[in-house]
């Protein structure tokens, strides 16, 4: 069984959601598909797709929010990597099993239709990994 399934999208911290839409407009020659609001999170994010891949920009919108921080700590760039899986529950019960540190006790609301949990960076290399499972909205 594949436990992470594919690179669902890679996320960028940006300062100005705005130019950095036109930067990637220019560089993958399509328009964000999607701006999403996750007041959870304190962002604004907008989607791009390139060929099968996605790219999220995301923009603080709260000065303490994680993307803030992160901006102040580490300047712009990538913030995190994010995984498709089947069943985030489970995924995530089995890499605690393993040792991992959650972020999150439960998988909450991410943008794009998307429960998420992340793993701790102290765990991961220094990379922030994000798991993503795709929401069934049929079901909600």
């Amino acid at each position: 069984m594949k436990h992470l399934k594919k690179i669902e999208h890679l996320g960028i911290a940006v300062k100005d959601l705005e130019s950095s839409e036109k930067l990637f407009t220019a560089l993958t020659g399509e328009s964000p598909y999607k701006r999403e609001a996750v007041e959870s999170e304190g962002v604004m994010t907008s989607f791009f797709k390139s060929g099968p891949n996605k790219i999220e920009l995301l923009q603080a919108t709260d000065e303490s929010s994680p993307i803030a921080k992160f901006i102040e700590k580490r300047g712009e760039g990538i913030h995190h990597i994010a995984f498709s899986v089947d069943n985030i529950e489970e995924e995530m019960q089995r890499l605690k099993d393993l040792g991992f540190r959650l972020l999150n006790d439960k998988p909450k609301r991410g943008a794009d239709q998307m429960l998420i949990c992340f793993l701790h960076p102290k765990d991961t290399n220094g990379v922030l990994i994000e798991l993503c499972q795709q929401i069934n909205l049929e079901n909600e």
